[in-house]
């Protein structure tokens, strides 16, 4: 009697035990999905605010080139703001799908307190049962300057011979002097007008 009634007691005992370790085991569970789910937000908030800024790179160094023989036109490049905001709100969108996000809350904001950049906002859409919002910013920041120079005088020549017409044929233009990027020069040749790459003109980084 006293076994079948110690065997009785215990098995209450028993199903205390498998609920709490039940319990602590859907504690963890919920924990670690919460914390997968925050890591997701941040990683799809991080890549968007890059892609906007990488697009933003991009489209400068396009744009630079379509005037790159007018340096009097080179100042919102130099500076990193002739560029189209929706286009590269548009790159940080996309991203962050790829990321099984969507932009949230405020979204995708100029960034203002360290140069050009942009603060990226996302909410997750993973069918987490509590969607994560994260965001991220990554700055956008100029390498080069320019210090417009005369080229260096050419030593005195015959004077140009006539073309068939009659008329002095004109000279070739010189290079154009002056830019540099990290204390680099880059000689702007009009027969071969070329930029240095996209992120040799420009430095693109998370900002934290």
């Amino acid at each position: 009697m006293r076994l079948r009634a110690d065997g009785g007691q215990a098995f209450p005992v028993y199903i205390a035990v498998v609920a709490g370790l039940l319990f602590l085991a859907f504690a963890y569970f919920a924990v670690g999905q919460a914390a997968f789910t925050r890591n997701s937000a941040q990683t799809a908030a991080d890549a968007a605010a890059l892609a906007a800024a990488q697009d933003a790179r991009e489209q400068l160094r396009e744009g630079w080139l379509e005037v790159i023989l007018e340096p009097d036109q080179w100042d919102g490049f130099l500076d990193g703001e002739e560029y189209d905001f929706s286009s590269a709100c548009e790159n940080a969108a996309d991203f962050a799908s790829r990321n099984e996000a969507t932009l949230a809350g405020p979204g995708c904001q100029p960034l203002a307190a360290e140069g050009s950049g942009f603060r990226v906002t996302v909410s997750t859409t993973d069918g987490a049962p509590n969607p994560a919002t994260a965001s991220a910013e990554a700055v956008l920041k100029p390498r080069c300057t320019f210090t417009e120079q005369e080229p260096s005088p050419e030593p005195p020549t015959a004077p140009p011979s006539p073309s068939p017409s009659g008329e002095p044929e004109e000279e070739e233009p010189g290079p154009i002097l002056g830019l540099a990027c990290d204390g680099q020069p880059w000689d702007i040749d009009p027969g071969d007008p070329r930029l240095p790459s996209a992120t040799d003109l420009f430095t693109v980084r998370l900002s934290k």
